[in-house]
């Protein structure tokens, strides 16, 4: 970004100030965008004519303290600047008497509107729309939005603000709700959305009235639509139809319904008493989602043929943030199936309790790397792993498949040590599989002849185990510990074993529940110790959902998996296990 003293040139074609002023010039009215710190990134032509101010002059200021005065000509105080207010505050906001500062020393009356923007990168930009007006009013009220037409600048600000809102999410109920938001009060004081179903069927989705600051959800008036007919010339079934937008009264559906639709139209017009209505088709690139109906009611002003435009274009908008949202929800479904199928079930094992859980990346498609398993042995041992393969994605969760019954099957076959079957998997891996880099625990869990209960184990490369006994002492179990998977060294891997503790508890885990930007492994470890010992004498199930909620960074960019294991309270009495299991 530009910034005072930035080597950019104002101007030049590969500046960003200049790809955004390409942008902002598109516009009409003044217009400059603002960083997180309100320093000015770029600036229309409009903007350097009304402020008397060259772009050279303006990028990288403070555009406050640059700008803004009062009606003396004197700096504004920042206390008292309701731009700076909803800038801070990260919401829209408008004015429609102020002043700004040109060039020349004079003051320009102006009207001003600002809302967030999407700039391209990371970082929070603002953008600010303004004019100049001949006389500021007096009172300093803005109008009823649903009772008058908007002005351009608000008209443009609106879009920009359905744009960035819209398109910032990729959670289609969330997408519905924004867009009402959007539209009531500014628009009008009732919002009606009716959506087709993948199976070609209309369902009324949302009816929404505003009342005063407040939304009202009028389920009564939701719930699946008649079919839609074909030829109908009505104006919501041309709408679904994609045929065009049309304004409606409740005289244009007093007529002789022709289909089930226009019949439940009447009676949304007599439920709601509206007395306009503009109807807009919701359409995608690839087909018709469904139409947005907007209501006005009480004194409002009718709506026009010249208020379909605007309509129209936010519908647009929310049809293609809901076409995005609806591809990357199928996605994650097709992705959930997936990776239910890969983990797999826990075994049965008398006088052990196991509870497992998986939570995917929050960006991700539902599936990653990090997995977990246990199985009974041959020798009549429990073997438990937990393991990582780089990435979140289905090639990750390809590789994770690889690695782990690569891992099942050397450990049924070979009668051996962990570390001698972690060996053998890491010989292979580099040669039958496309992983190029992995972590695992692989351990061994078995009855001792005086009831005891007790873990071997080998580790490589992964977070350590950690040991909770009944009392609440937790350690973490950092012997056995070797290289990661993928090397190609060939060391030779150590074993590491405990006798677990009556009632202890052994908390197996991928990185993506400890690691937070930011902050050390350590802090995470210590976080996932101290919190595991607070949760010791809760039930199983319990401690392993309340340690994810608990420790898992709200940040967390990472999938995670976590496995959970309990010894009896007391020793069994009876006679040890058979040497050989199924």
């Amino acid at each position: 970004m530009a910034v005072a003293g930035s080597a950019w040139v104002p101007g030049e074609p590969g500046a960003p100030s200049a790809v955004l002023a390409r942008r902002l010039d598109a516009i009409g009215t003044g217009a400059y965008v603002v960083d997180a710190q309100g320093r000015i990134i770029a600036v229309n032509a409009v903007a350097e004519r009304l402020l008397d101010r060259s772009a050279a002059a303006l990028l990288g200021r403070d555009a406050h303290d640059l700008l803004h005065r009062d009606s003396g000509g004197r700096p504004m105080p920042r206390a008292q600047c309701r731009m700076r207010q909803a800038f801070h505050a990260g919401r829209p906001a408008h004015v429609e008497a102020d002043y700004f500062a040109r060039g020349d020393g004079s003051l320009l009356p102006i009207s001003w509107l600002i809302a967030p923007y999407e700039a391209g990168g990371d970082e929070t930009a603002t953008l600010v729309l303004f004019h100049a007006v001949d006389r500021p009013r007096k009172d300093g009220t803005r109008p009823d939005p649903s009772a008058q037409p908007l002005t351009e600048l608000e008209r443009l600000a609106l879009l920009a603000e359905a744009t960035t809102r819209l398109t910032s999410t990729l959670d289609a109920e969330e997408t519905l709700r924004r867009l009402v938001t959007l539209v009531v009060p500014r628009l009008a004081e009732w919002a009606v959305i009716d959506l087709i179903t993948e199976r070609d069927e209309v369902w009324r989705t949302v009816v929404v009235h505003g009342e005063g600051e407040t939304l009202v959800h009028h389920d009564d008036l939701q719930g699946p639509m008649p079919p839609l007919p074909e030829d109908s010339p009505m104006p919501l079934s041309r709408a679904l139809r994609g045929v065009a937008s049309a304004v409606a009264a409740p005289e244009t559906y007093q007529r002789e319904p022709d289909s089930g639709i226009a019949l439940e139209q009447r009676r949304l017009f007599e439920a709601t008493g509206m007395h306009s209505a503009a109807i807009a088709p919701i359409r995608s690139a690839r087909e018709v989602l469904g139409a947005l109906t907007l209501g006005r009611a009480g004194q409002s002003q009718a709506f026009t043929p010249a208020d379909l435009p605007l309509i129209e274009d936010i519908a647009r908008r929310a049809g293609i943030a809901l076409d995005n949202a609806r591809l990357y929800q199928r996605q994650r479904k097709v992705a959930e199936t997936m990776q239910n199928h890969l983990l797999p079930q826990m075994p049965r094992v008398p006088g052990l309790e196991m509870t497992v859980r998986y939570l995917p990346a929050p960006n991700a498609s539902q599936v990653g790397g990090d997995w977990y398993d246990a199985f009974r042995l041959s020798d009549g041992a429990t073997a438990l792993a937990i393991g990582d393969v780089v990435g979140h994605d289905l090639e990750a969760a390809a590789g994770m498949a690889q690695v782990r019954n690569m891992l099942r099957a050397y450990a049924w076959s070979q009668q051996e040590p962990p570390s001698r079957i972690v060996e053998r998997l890491d010989e292979a891996i580099m040669y039958i599989t496309d992983v190029t880099m992995a972590t695992v625990i692989l351990s061994r869990v078995e009855e001792t002849a005086d009831g005891h209960w007790r873990l071997s184990w080998t580790n490589a490369g992964h977070p350590p185990p950690l040991l909770i006994s009944h009392d609440g002492l937790a350690r973490y179990l950092t012997d056995g510990h070797g290289i990661l998977l993928g090397t190609g060294l060939g060391r030779r891997r150590p074993d590491a074993t405990v006798l677990l503790p009556p009632g202890s508890t052994l908390v197996l885990y991928t990185d993506g529940l400890i690691e937070e930007p930011g902050h050390t492994l350590d802090e995470g470890l210590d976080r996932l110790r101290r919190h595991a010992a607070a949760l010791a004498h809760r039930p199983l199930a319990s401690f392993t959902d309340q340690l994810l909620r608990r420790v898992r960074p709200a940040d967390n960019d990472d999938d995670v998996a976590l496995l959970t294991l309990r010894t009896p309270a007391r020793p069994s009495t009876g006679q040890a296990p058979p040497t050989t299991r199924r």
